[in-house]
């Protein structure tokens, strides 16, 4: 494992994908306790895509997992396929099947954006509309225990977000209304480029609450995603680079994810935080 530190954030790289995988889901748990041991409760957005429930998976079968209170966390999701409760794309069923329906976690504070075939129908702006009044729910609960919010979205510990090939993340393509949002905290997301086409999203503003936001990926189809973060192209043209957490950014990455980042950032050794 090497470390660094960029004007994007920390870099963390892994030898492997599987590699990534446990030592985050490592890293994870380690913050979730921590946070419990500071506050009494704590919060994780959720990604999906194949390393975010490889994470999920390796949570569930670490010896550790247990030092989590579960009863305890709120989870929520930075976006959503748009399609009904059953199916298999759907990042809340992934979860569940990798994770969630393995601990005890309290059903109330599982916070799962609406399916195509759920109360709202196939109503993704009030799907997306709801969710946000969700996360304005959590926030004035969350500040009656003194924990700091800002606004109407919860100040959540933990972000996993993951990143396309294109450089989206959550479902905020480049260059589409998303990546323009800057008042919302949830969007609906029409014709995605990638299958399927309508998805429920966070946006920056929402994002760019998370104490530590995670950016987590593998494989060479990233690296020029990363490379181009860490140059410093803008948000709208790639938005995984409007992805920012308030105390921490961090780039949890493979060597074929990081292949493209310079040599220094890849291979300075330092003492990576938990």
């Amino acid at each position: 494992m090497s470390t660094s530190a960029s004007q994007a954030g920390d870099v963390v790289v892994h030898s492997d994908a599987a590699v990534l995988a446990a030592a985050t889901a490592a890293r994870l748990i380690t913050a979730l306790t921590d946070a419990q041991a500071a506050r009494g409760s704590a919060s994780v957005v959720l990604t999906g895509g194949g390393t975010g429930i490889a994470i999920l998976e390796q949570m569930r079968r670490s010896p550790a997992r247990d030092a989590v209170d579960w009863s305890r966390l709120d989870v929520f999701w930075g976006d959503e396929r748009f399609v009904p409760a059953g199916d298999p794309e759907r990042n809340e069923k992934q979860a569940r099947e990798a994770l969630l329906d393995h601990v005890p976690v309290d059903p109330a504070r599982v916070h799962a954006m609406a399916p195509s075939d759920g109360e709202f129908g196939d109503d993704p702006d009030a799907a997306a509309a709801a969710y946000a009044q969700a996360l304005a729910t959590a926030a004035e609960a969350t500040a009656t225990a003194t924990v700091a919010t800002a606004g109407d979205v919860p100040a959540f510990d933990v972000m996993l977000l993951g990143l396309g090939g294109e450089g989206h993340t959550a479902s905020i393509f480049p260059d589409t209304p998303a990546a323009h949002e800057a008042e919302r905290s949830v969007v609906a997301v029409r014709d995605c480029p990638k299958p399927p086409p309508t998805r429920v999203s966070l946006t920056f503003p929402a994002i760019r609450r998370a104490t530590e936001v995670w950016l987590v990926t593998a494989g060479a189809a990233k690296a020029d995603a990363v490379a181009a973060a860490h140059r410093g192209v803008g948000e709208v043209e790639l938005p995984v680079a409007g992805a920012r957490g308030t105390a921490r950014t961090l780039w949890l990455l493979d060597t074929e994810a990081a292949a493209e980042l310079p040599w220094s950032q890849r291979v300075q050794e330092n003492h990576p935080q938990a």
